[in-house]
């Protein structure tokens, strides 16, 4: 995880108006809900206040968003602005934003580590030397996919993939037993 720290907070009122410190988090992805959606969102900066994020969905002033950086550390806040595809989030409660990064940072070098993954139940497809099979994905992260297949794949193959929405990634079996594999995605 890159980190560094340069000046301003997120103010609620407008986002040219900041004051302490900020730490970017360019690298980290949070597991957004809201009202009717669930995603990963790249978090941009994070203060002691609230966090820019960044995502491709559209977003209104005042939404409430539920924020997971991982299964144990979360918040709640309030979109205050938002601007080309960014927004700016004020929390519902201020956090300790350097405790809150050790604490991920920690969780990163704990064994079993899982990114942000989204729970999936949809259809499908890898293409294996020319021909398409059907999977089905159960998680989905920013660099792998969890899946159900009846079939058997090779161990380092690598495929294509087929996701919903026409999303297409080459991907390469990282595991594979009793009918459950895990794929590596070689672009987020």
């Amino acid at each position: 995880q890159r980190t560094t720290v340069e000046s301003g907070d997120i103010a609620v009122g407008s986002p040219e108006r900041r004051s302490g410190e900020r730490y970017h988090s360019v690298w980290r992805l949070a597991k957004i809900t809201r009202a009717d959606d669930l995603g990963l969102w790249r978090v941009r900066n994070i203060s002691n206040k609230g966090m820019m994020l960044a995502a491709d969905v559209a977003v209104t002033l005042g939404e409430v968003l539920h924020i997971a950086l991982s299964e144990t550390v979360a918040m709640s806040g309030t979109i205050v602005w938002t601007r080309e595809g960014r927004c700016g989030v004020a929390f519902d409660q201020p956090i300790d934003v350097a405790a809150v990064l050790k604490t991920l940072a920690d969780e990163q070098q704990e064994y079993g580590y899982r990114q942000a993954r989204l729970a999936l139940d949809q259809n499908a497809e890898i293409y294996v030397d020319g021909s398409v099979f059907d999977i089905r994905v159960m998680n989905l992260s920013q660099s792998g996919v969890g899946f159900v297949y009846d079939g058997d794949l090779e161990i380092g193959k690598t495929l294509g993939l087929m996701l919903p929405d026409k999303v297409r990634r080459t991907a390469v079996v990282r595991w594979m037993r009793a009918g459950q594999g895990g794929l590596w995605l070689t672009e987020p």
